[in-house]
This record gives structure tokens, sequence and C-alpha cells, in this order.
């Protein structure tokens, strides 16, 4: 059953589609990008951050500016011994942090990678309290500026859809990513359905999503329909790995399917049983994750 919250947002949204839909689609939008705050964190995140305590001890930690804030960047070296590889972005999703993205980022230094682990804007270490696909790319893009070019963008949920999106240059006036290669985990491919799910959750009236699609061709120059991942990927042809559970709850497996139609340089794994989010600590799904990397960097030099 609805919280009496919901059913109270549910019902001021319906009645406004009638009187002002510009108005409430605006709020819809501003609604749609808030993040949630540290005091929402659950208990079970709170003990995954203080398990992480030391992992994180061994970054080094860079504030960055973009153009609406400042997030921050965790770098990982290599572990010792190694022979520099390269350098990996990785991308966390909503409602997460580079804590969470601990089994991938240990998978990649043990293979020789330097990791630049972002926290998106409202997530984690870094500022705000807003977070879309606009800014998450210019964090990106400042991320990229700082400790690319990378061997390979990683990114799980809508990490990856950003990560997608950077590399395709979706974002107008902001230049695509350099990355060698892709890697999405449990990643949505389409920003008009991720849309029409929230619209449909708050009862936000056909006329008010036209002004939510208004309020993101405004910020990003594009029209809303051209955020589909395999239009993106079919532009951006870069070797691309998509792993996705069959039974992710949260991301139905559509959007990999969605992702694969992108073309030849598209690779599809399904990792079974293993939801949206148990999977980023799956050691087979690691492991396929850094080995699809391996195969296709090239020489390089850490700076």
């Amino acid at each position: 059953m609805a919280s009496f919250g919901l059913k109270v947002i549910r019902g001021v949204f319906g009645a406004a589609e009638h009187i002002a839909p510009r108005i409430t689609g605006r709020a819809a939008f501003e609604l749609f990008c808030r993040t949630p705050g540290a005091s929402t964190l659950t208990d079970g995140e709170r003990r995954a951050i203080a398990r992480a305590t030391d992992f994180m001890a061994e970054a080094r930690h860079h504030r960055l500016k973009t153009k609406t804030g400042c997030v921050m960047v965790h770098e990982f070296r290599p572990e010792p011994g190694r022979a520099p590889a390269g350098t990996v972005l990785v991308v966390h999703g909503w409602r997460s942090r580079t804590e969470y993205m601990r089994a991938l980022i240990e998978g990649y230094r043990a293979a020789g990678y330097r990791v630049a682990s972002l926290d998106l804007p409202g997530h984690g270490h870094s500022q705000g309290r807003h977070l879309n696909m606009v800014n998450a790319v210019d964090a990106v893009r400042v991320a990229g500026e700082w400790f690319g070019p990378f061997v390979a963008a990683v990114g799980h949920s809508f990490g990856g859809a950003v990560a997608a999106n950077a590399i395709a240059g979706s974002v107008k006036n902001v230049p695509p990513l350099a990355a060698a290669s892709l890697v999405l985990i449990a990643a949505p491919s389409s920003l008009p359905a991720i849309f029409a799910d929230f619209s449909r959750m708050l009862n936000v009236g056909p006329r008010s999503q036209i002004a939510m699609a208004d309020r993101v061709e405004h910020l990003s120059g594009r029209p809303l329909h051209e955020f589909t991942g395999d239009r993106q990927l079919a532009q951006a042809p870069v070797p691309t790995l998509v792993i996705h559970a069959p039974d992710d709850r949260e991301v139905p497996a559509e959007h990999a399917k969605r992702y694969a139609g992108a073309g030849g340089h598209v690779r599809l794994h399904w990792a079974d049983g293993l939801g949206h989010r148990r999977i980023l600590a799956d050691k087979g799904v690691v492991e396929r994750a850094v080995a699809f990397v391996a195969e296709r960097r090239e020489p390089s030099v850490l700076h």
C-alpha cells in the first residue's frame, strides 16, 4: 500500500495537471532530480560505509569544480608491484557512492589499473542535492580532464547510463568522454522510460510530462527521446560489455537487450540470480568486467 505522503503527492500532481501543467511539470522534474540526504541512510548503508573506511583511506581524494558545484573523485593507485595498465573511470548509481563500488575498484587495481572513482553530484562526498543527466555528464567531463583519457569507463545502474551518455556526447557543449571501452552493469538504457515510470508512480499527467521533457531539452540541448542507449552506442561504437541480471527488479532486463541492439561492438552477459545490487560484489562479474577491459587496452602509462 502506498504511503500517506505518496498518496498526497499523487493527488496534488493529479489535480495540478488540469490547472498549471507547466508549473507542475517543472516541479515534478525538480523532485525527480532531488537526491537523498545523509539522514536517509539505512543502517545497512551506514555499516557498509563504515566497513570501507580503511579502503577509502588508501585513496587520494580530489575535490573538483564543475559548472554547478563541486564533486569528489577518489584516486586509487594500482596494487604495488603491478605494471601500469592505464586508468579506469568508475561511476556509481543513484543512492550509491564509491564505497559501494569496492569490489570492482579492487579488481581493477589488482590488474594494474589506476582507478578514478567519481562520487556523482548529491552523493557520497560530493556536494549538492540534485542529480540529473546534465550535471552528471559534466562531472564526468571534469574527471576526464583531470584523469583521462581512460582505458575504460565502468558504470553501475544510473552511473552506467551516465558513462554511456558521456562517451556518446549526448549533452550539447560537453565534448565526448575519451574512453577506449565501456562496461555497463545493471544500467538503464532509456531516459524516456525512466521518466514514464516516475510519472506513473507520482500520477504526473501527460501535459505535465511534456513540461518535464521540455526541461530536459532546455538543460541538455537535446530532446528527451534522443536519450536512449541503443541510439547512443550506435553513434559511438566503443567496445562495450553489458552485464545484467534477468531478475533485476529495479532496471528490467529489457534495458540490457536494448543496449545489445546497438551493434556488434556490444557484448551482453547475463548474470543470473544477482539482482540489481548483489551483482556489484559478485566475483565472477568483477573478473569478467576486468578481463573485458584487459583484452582491449593499449599500452599506456600513468600520468
